[in-house]
């Protein structure tokens, strides 16, 4: 997948170190964060992306649980 404008491609985000997709300009912090995407990493990620990531580009979270939980099981599906 091409990159994005507004953030990475998700496709394949399960299992994926944080902030080494090539091709998106990632921040510091994401890039220093050494997360690796995995349901819990992404549910806590959403839910508050500054709290999890301080400094990340990402601002809005989605606070609702079970629209992370669809959201994350969604991700879950998406390959490269």
């Amino acid at each position: 997948p091409a990159p994005g404008k507004m953030g990475p491609p998700l496709a394949g985000v399960i299992g994926r170190k944080a902030g080494t997709l090539p091709g998106y300009a990632y921040g510091s912090a994401m890039k220093g964060s050494k997360l690796v995407w995995d349901a819990a990493t992404l549910d806590t990620y959403l839910k508050a992306p500054a709290k999890s990531v301080p400094g990340t580009k990402m601002l809005v979270g989605a606070p609702d649980s079970e629209q992370r939980a669809a959201l994350v099981q969604y991700l879950g599906t998406m390959k490269n």
